[in-house]
């Protein structure tokens, strides 16, 4: 079983990043206020004011482990995985968090929805030490499936960089050493195939330590975000990688070089059951 069987064809997305790529790039030369500093492509985009500001912005989703929230009509967490998300990747060009804005599209509305996912945004953002200052919220029936309440969410953060410390990778050489950082379990990656391997089991069911595979596959996102600017701050970091869809191979945004990666955390259980489904080695690690 492989993500293209669950309707994601990875090497199609990357060809269509790489097509839009150009266009982005194309309105580079023309920007008035600040001019870019960091290339496309990187875990943000960096642009750099007319006073010398490095300001770093970055736009993520939760994906489609929304539709676990729907199934289980639990909505209280996706939103620390949409903080999560975003903050996790913009640290990784030495940026601090300053300011986030969140995205809801429904089927219709819902206010104790609503408030619950906004909930979980907050607690995010309050972990992340980063201020929620505006959103958007769209009811679109016609775009989205009538009747019950399904979701999109997505959110957007902006950074600052001191001068001088943007992390970008390309100070990484031969004899750095990789020091890797546990996750907590799927995170918000992975899920459409996650789903398509774990479908028969329900989602009450206890599968690892005693939790339901619902709990399981709703534990939230780990925020890295404030212990990674700590390491900045005290040592000397050549790249920093947020490692989600794509996996190890997130390495090659910093630089493109040989790593080798040895002395792997033990794998999470969800990951294990999920293997456990059909899906063979070589696709978990992407």
């Amino acid at each position: 079983m492989t993500y293209r069987d669950a309707g994601v064809d990875i090497a199609a997305i990357e060809r269509s990043r790489r097509a839009i790529g150009r266009l982005i790039s194309s309105t580079h030369a023309r920007a008035r206020g600040a001019r870019v500093a960091g290339a496309f492509g990187h875990y943000a985009g960096i642009v750099r004011t007319r006073d010398g500001t490095l300001v770093a912005t970055h736009t993520d989703g939760v994906g489609t482990k929304v539709l676990v929230a729907s199934r289980l009509r639990r909505y209280g967490t996706v939103g620390i995985d949409c903080v999560a998300m975003n903050v996790n990747d913009i640290v990784c060009v030495g940026a601090t968090p300053v300011s986030f804005v969140d995205y809801i599209a429904a089927s219709r509305n819902d206010t104790a929805i609503f408030r619950s996912i906004v909930s979980g945004l907050a607690r995010g953002a309050r972990e992340a030490r980063v201020p929620i200052v505006g959103g958007e919220t769209a009811i679109m029936p016609d775009l989205l499936r009538a009747g019950e309440f399904t979701f999109d969410l997505a959110g957007t953060v902006v950074g600052t960089i001191p001068p001088g410390r943007a992390v970008t990778g390309r100070a990484i050489r031969r004899g750095d050493v990789i020091i890797g950082a546990r996750s907590s379990g799927l995170h918000s990656n992975g899920y459409s195939l996650a789903r398509r391997a774990l479908a028969g089991i329900p989602l009450g069911e206890r599968v690892t330590g005693g939790r339901s595979l619902g709990d399981e596959l709703l534990r939230p996102t780990r925020i890295y975000a404030v212990p990674a600017l700590e390491v900045l701050s005290r040592f000397d970091v050549h790249g920093m990688a947020h490692i989600t869809g794509g996996a190890f191979a997130n390495l090659l945004r910093l630089k493109r070089a040989s790593y080798e990666i040895d002395s792997l955390p033990r794998t999470p259980p969800i990951m294990e059951l999920i293997r456990s489904r059909g899906v063979e080695d070589a696709e978990m690690y992407r």
